[in-house]
């Protein structure tokens, strides 16, 4: 507490209340420079992106379109680093940091979920936060569940949002005319059906998110689980999970002697006309398929009735990153009108934004409002009435390593 004193000085008191004026409202952080001098400090820089490389529509986006504009705008060098898992660079980056490496690390930006954000968070390997001082934040939501937590756990800065996805069922017209509407009905379908249905094997993130489905699909409440549960809740509707799975597993393509390793190969098996679904966690999959020829024209999209399981995708940014400024340039871009159109055009990508569309000036809300949809891709009104919010990273975990114990190595 500060006790004032009457002081027949009026210039020591003007001085004195001006000196306590310094110390107790917070001068602006000489340590967090104003933008303009981050863009300074970016210009130059090679920014090294390590994401998962297994999309090509992804890989074009982020080589040819992202790549091209960093260069033209701020100079700025970018490099993707495709990997098949991040938990692969997370690793590394743990190591690091055990090693007492806080500086000069070759990853500057990464593509991560929600599992690996956690164990980030989690062993302090993150740089920020940033989030809030990327201009283009302004055009984010932030009240919205799947953008301030990443699966259960609180992005608090550490994380700027890109893109958000959607699982969707996908099916071909001519062969199914009534597809299952929900996640009991597509089960039931699979045993009325051997060998017409496969789904990759977790780890794989589609293949896990099938798991977390029937693992919803079992739950009395889903709701349980977005707050505090009980462990022993957990364990015995995963047990549940798993037992569904091992015995629907003679009914899977092949007798569910293998799992398809990806979503390409499980994407081929049903253009082969080998299984009758595939699956999605991008609502335009199918459309970009279509467009590559791979998909015939027949193929369709559709939600279950209970809704499917959506969440925002973000990047972060190493504690150690050589070029952090360059990183939060790039993140920043990433969520421009610009970008963000771009990603979302179905002959790109068809990403959904990580932007809201209301928040930006009438003439980009109508450039969104107008853009294109791919023939098998579902509109906004419908997929967002049917979304379901991803489990914590602690479940997805769970179920990852018990489907491997309890559902593969047991059939």
């Amino acid at each position: 507490m500060v006790h004032h004193r009457r002081c027949q000085c009026r210039c020591f008191s003007g001085l004195l209340a001006a000196a306590l004026l310094l110390i107790m409202v917070p001068a602006s952080p000489a340590a967090e420079p104003p933008w303009e001098a981050v863009l300074q400090q970016a210009r130059g820089q090679t920014v090294n992106w390590f994401m998962w490389g297994g999309s090509p529509a992804v890989n074009a986006y982020v080589n040819g379109y992202v790549a091209a504009r960093v260069k033209e705008l701020y100079g700025i060098d970018l490099q993707q680093g495709p990997v098949k898992d991040i938990a692969e660079v997370v690793g590394k980056l743990v190591i690091e940091k055990q090693a007492g490496k806080h500086t000069g690390g070759h990853v500057d930006l990464m593509w991560i979920n929600g599992e690996n954000f956690r164990t980030c968070k989690k062993n302090g390997l993150l740089f920020g936060p940033f989030a809030e001082r990327l201009p283009n934040q302004r055009y984010v939501d932030w009240g919205r569940p799947s953008v301030y937590n990443d699966f259960g756990e609180p992005v608090e800065g550490l994380e700027s949002p890109w893109g958000s996805a959607q699982v969707v069922m996908i099916y071909d017209q001519a062969r199914i005319s009534d597809p299952p509407r929900s996640v009991g009905a597509l089960l039931e379908w699979i045993r009325r059906h051997p060998g017409r249905f496969a789904y990759p094997a977790p780890p794989d993130f589609t293949g896990s998110v099938f798991v977390r489905h029937v693992f919803y699909h079992l739950s009395e409440d889903i709701g349980r689980w977005q707050g505090s549960f009980r462990r022993s809740e957990l364990v015995a509707t995963a047990e549940r999970t798993y037992q569904v799975l091992r015995e629907l597993a003679p009914h899977l393509w092949r007798g569910g002697s293998t799992y398809p390793e990806s979503p390409v190969r499980m994407n081929t098996l049903f253009a082969d006309g080998e299984i009758d679904f595939a699956f999605s966690y991008h609502q335009a999959e199918a459309s970009r398929q279509i467009l590559d020829g791979l998909f015939p024209e027949t193929v369709r999209t559709y939600v279950f009735d209970e809704g499917t399981i959506a969440n925002t995708h973000f990047v972060a940014i190493p504690f150690n990153a050589a070029d952090s400024a360059g990183a939060m340039v790039v993140a920043n871009f990433l969520l421009s009108p610009e970008a963000q159109l771009k990603k979302a055009d179905p002959d790109v990508w068809g990403d959904f934004p990580a932007i809201d569309p209301g928040r930006l000036p009438p003439e980009w809300q109508a450039r969104f409002r107008d853009l294109p949809r791919g023939p098998a891709t579902l509109s906004d009104a419908e997929l967002q009435s049917h979304q379901l919010p991803e489990p914590p990273s602690e479940i997805l975990i769970h179920l990852e390593k018990g489907w491997e114990q309890h559902v593969l190595k047991e059939r």
